[in-house]
């Protein structure tokens, strides 16, 4: 749906896909004044997927719940017609109809056999019986989108949830300043307060789009940790490059300054989600794991270590792979154990060492499946592949983390697996964008770091 549609003059019939609902299952609460219809093929796709324990059937479930919540006890005439939509306390704006089929199958104009051509030939007949309806396609099917088109139905992509429309606008969560940082500051109040250093700056010109808990970098090694924002005015915690290059957990140092930053960040007990984003090989998945462990098993921060992931195909494969839950995701989880072996490569026994380390470490591998419903108390929770997920998903995971736990969230928006998402419509890109101003938040985009002389000529010629 596009974020527009609410500012049309007459109001419209929304018509939503199965992989709609099941992307968002609030989606129909999303059409402000607009109709939106079901067709009774979607309800018979959500019917056929609504059973077991894979997050789509949750997701099925969710919007089927809903749907039955707004119709309530409407009699067919007024389901057919549209029952009105309560939003709150307010008078109902929109309404919601089950689109029943009146296509006779010998004048349709795709072949039957699919239920996507049942709904768009539906739609065909349905603007021809009823020319003042603007009638609009809802999927996050781009194939489906083109069929609908080809055959004069208008079609949209659902964006209700997308917050931006470029990713390259993303903020990376530090700024880069050419030259020297203090030659564009016009005043300076600076003050200690327990062992550091804080400046209040008015700047000459204004930096774009600062949030709190992003960093400021210069060329002369300044680095500024912006802790408040006002108009011109920022207060800086000052942090010098030298020590943050030289931090250390579990044996693992930073190879630049922006993994410095990230592993900060990780290290902070004041800081509760840290999102990490950058391209394979930046080193998201190995600091966030040897930050883990050092406050898993050296300062005892955290009881246990709970990592999941997103993966296409997990879902449906998990219940049938033999072993407990934990076997069942260690094939999933290969990038974790490999990360484990590098944290460990000069050891003498490095497989020993990860085997030692996986009986020592209270690491759980945990499905996304059973996150659902649960909280986990005093955990560090490691998401990987989180481009993976919807925003509806992961606003069901971070709101997982109970009373002393941390999130890291690990992404990579150039590699996404899932069918119906985009590097804009992403849960990552979602996340992003909604924590900026999280006070107890940090986001870095990870640069690429030298892997191998192999990897970069792939990369540079393949």
């Amino acid at each position: 749906m596009d974020k527009r549609a609410s500012k049309t003059t007459h109001p419209r019939l929304y018509v939503l896909d199965t992989n709609v609902l099941i992307h968002d299952p609030n989606a129909l609460l999303n059409f402000q004044e607009h109709h939106v219809a079901i067709p009774m093929t979607v309800l018979e796709e959500l019917d056929h997927l609504k059973a077991g324990k894979h997050s789509v059937a949750a997701e099925c479930r969710q919007a089927i719940r809903l749907i039955d919540q707004l119709l309530g006890e409407a009699s067919p005439e007024q389901v057919e017609q549209g029952v009105p939509i309560q939003r709150g306390k307010g008078a109902p704006r929109g309404s919601l109809s089950i689109l029943m089929s009146r296509l006779d199958t010998a004048l349709s104009g795709l072949p039957e056999h699919l239920n996507d051509n049942k709904i768009i030939n539906q739609l065909v007949e349905l603007q021809g019986r009823r020319p003042d309806v603007g009638v609009v396609l809802v999927s996050k099917d781009i194939n489906m989108r083109l069929k609908a088109r080809a055959c004069g139905v208008a079609a949209e992509d659902y964006h209700t949830d997308q917050l931006v429309d470029d990713v390259a606008l993303l903020p990376h969560g530090y700024h880069e300043v050419s030259g020297s940082f203090w030659q564009k500051v016009g005043k300076v109040e600076t003050h200690q307060e327990i062992g550091r250093t804080l400046h209040r700056v008015q700047l000459n010109g204004s930096l774009p789009n600062v949030h709190v808990n992003e960093f400021i970098l210069d060329e002369q090694g300044f680095v500024g940790w912006v802790k408040e924002v006002d108009k011109r005015q920022l207060l800086l915690l000052d942090l010098h490059q030298e020590p943050l290059l030289h931090q250390e957990a579990w044996g693992l140092k930073p190879r630049d300054i922006y993994q410095a930053l990230a592993l900060y960040a990780l290290l902070d007990p004041d800081i509760h989600l840290v999102n990490l984003t950058g391209a394979a090989g930046s080193g998201k998945t190995i600091l966030a794991l040897a930050a883990a462990i050092e406050q898993t098993m050296v300062s005892k921060r955290y009881r246990r270590i709970i990592v999941t992931r997103s993966v296409q195909g997990l879902d449906e494969d998990i219940g049938f792979l033999p072993g407990t839950e934990t076997e069942k995701m260690e094939p999933w989880l290969g990038a974790i154990t490999d990360n484990l072996e590098a944290l460990h490569m000069d050891d003498e026994s490095a497989h020993g060492s990860v085997d030692y380390i996986l009986q020592r470490v209270p690491l759980q591998f945990k499905s996304l499946n059973y996150i659902r419903g649960r909280s986990f108390q005093q955990s560090l929770i490691l998401i990987d592949e989180c481009q993976n997920l919807t925003p509806h998903q992961m606003k069901t995971i971070i709101t997982r983390a109970g009373n002393g736990s941390k999130v890291v969230c690990l992404g990579n928006l150039a590699q996404i697996d899932t069918p119906y998402l985009s590097a804009p419509s992403s849960g990552l890109t979602y996340l992003t964008e909604r924590f900026k101003d999280f006070p107890q938040g940090v986001h870095i985009t990870l640069q690429g770091v030298p892997r191998s002389v192999l990897a970069e000529y792939a990369e540079a010629h393949l």
